[in-house]
């Protein structure tokens, strides 16, 4: 039986180490990734000290989620080493006090936890679609039930409050899984989404100043949905704690979800 592949972004600590981790534990080939080179080295030392994983069960990639070019120049390092991916993990998140841009000029908040995975995601199908059982799953947050999304201030144009752009990232990442499962069915491909909990991370701390669950739990959901047949996930759902969970009534609009795929594209100049 071949081993399976997964990608996990922003594995370099969190939720998405943990998630690491667990899926060592599991027999998964994993790929951490990291924005640099020193991040990446720590997180493999500490997960093969806590699992039995053989070096040859994980590799590793560096690119910049807040820079379209290094995201495209990471999927060609991919697609050259790699000829399938199994599963993807659309990790990586943060949460900025202060209004910030990524290289290209974008609302950092929105361009890192939305536009980036939107682009890897996209650059990458063609592994994930050779998998045997391809599966892409978005870690979003129960705090997109308080966002939504206003196309006229996605850059910021109008005002900047850090949890608004937040909770509408996490709008967005719901969007994105419903419109890429339409998009994909027919395919043996499974593409959810999740509320990972309130998990004592890095993200937390900058953004809520509060203590939160372990990450262990934090990893769950995502540990669930990736080792799980497609047949008992589905497509297309939210999942709360090993479950599907009804998400903000707004998210399930396909018009919403058709607009910010085509802002999306443009953005990134997908197309």
């Amino acid at each position: 039986m071949n081993k399976k592949t997964i990608l996990i972004t922003g594995s370099t600590d969190g939720i998405g180490l943990q998630t690491a981790i667990e899926l060592l534990n599991r027999n998964f080939h994993v790929i951490f990734h990291g924005r640099n080179q020193q991040r990446l080295k720590r997180a493999l030392n500490i997960a093969l000290s806590k699992t039995n994983a053989a070096k040859a069960n994980v590799d590793s990639i560096v690119f910049d989620l807040a820079s379209l070019e290094e995201i495209r120049l990471g999927a060609k390092t991919i697609k050259n080493k790699f000829n399938k991916i199994d599963v993807l993990i659309n990790n990586a998140g943060v949460y900025l006090p202060k209004l910030t841009f990524t290289k290209d000029g974008f609302e950092a908040t929105f361009g890192i936890n939305h536009l980036s995975h939107f682009l890897l995601t996209n650059l990458l199908l063609e592994l994930i679609e050779r998998s045997d059982e391809g599966k892409i799953i978005s870690v979003s947050s129960i705090a997109h039930s308080r966002g939504d999304i206003d196309f006229e201030n996605l850059n910021a144009e109008k005002f900047y409050e850090p949890y608004f752009a937040y909770a509408q990232s996490k709008f967005a990442n719901i969007l994105f899984t419903y419109r890429l499962a339409k998009k994909l069915s027919g395919k043996n491909i499974a593409v959810n989404c999740l509320h990972p909990g309130v998990i004592s991370t890095k993200l937390l701390h900058a953004g809520f100043n509060i203590q939160g669950d372990n990450v262990e739990k934090g990893a769950r959901t995502s540990v669930f949905l990736a080792s799980q047949p497609n047949s008992v996930t589905g497509s297309g759902n939210y999942f709360i704690d090993d479950k599907p969970a009804p998400s903000a009534p707004a998210t399930y609009d396909e018009d919403l979800q058709i607009k910010l795929w085509e802002i999306s594209s443009k953005m990134t100049e997908l197309e």
